[in-house]
């Protein structure tokens, strides 16, 4: 009975503590740059009510045809570890990496992520000085402008981007692009 009571964190078998707390992993996914192959990873995805917090894919080897998919999502550590075993199991997969968690056993904080956004600003006198100012103090390239507007190009992790969002809201901010998340591990080896 005692056992009972001191096992409510633990699995059936006793071997690992489940955790409700949700965690953002980065999973890196090897393809064949194949018509359909997108279709069937975002559906596994959606058929098991899963999220996709940001998605990127590009061919990475074209000699290979292979293509390479970045999804950036949120969950339980079991429900990570059991999105990336389904994942391994399609058949166009060659391999799923956890950057995540890749970057804890290499001790490291996180894997290198960067996503671009296109911020658009119509604004005129004082704020569109403040506009042109932050985007300085953020690295923010100006790419399109007119009397009335400025299109910023950002770059940088996502809560930069993020935050330059943010501090653009009351000056005019109009419309964002994002690209969604590029990521590698860090250190010599490769994928």
């Amino acid at each position: 009975m005692n056992a009972q009571n001191n096992t409510s964190a633990l699995s059936a078998y006793f071997l690992a503590e489940v955790s409700d707390k949700t965690e953002t992993h980065t999973l890196s996914v090897l393809v064949d740059n194949e018509p359909g192959v997108l279709a069937r990873v975002i559906g596994l995805f959606s058929g098991r009510g899963y999220n996709i917090d940001s998605l990127t894919v590009s061919e990475t080897e074209h000699e290979k045809h292979l293509s390479r998919i970045t999804i950036v999502t949120t969950g339980t550590p079991m429900v990570i570890e059991q999105i990336r075993h389904q994942l391994d199991r399609l058949v166009p997969v060659h391999k799923v990496t956890d950057l995540t968690v890749e970057s804890q056993r290499n001790n490291q904080d996180k894997p290198l992520e960067r996503e671009l956004a296109l911020v658009k600003v119509v604004g005129s006198g004082d704020k569109r000085l403040e506009a042109l100012r932050l985007s300085d103090a953020f690295r923010a390239t100006v790419i399109d402008a007119t009397t009335e507007h400025f299109v910023f190009e950002i770059t940088g992790r996502s809560s930069k981007i993020e935050q330059f969002i943010s501090i653009m809201k009351p000056l005019g901010l109009v419309e964002v692009s994002r690209t969604g998340v590029a990521a590698v591990q860090r250190g010599p080896e490769g994928l």
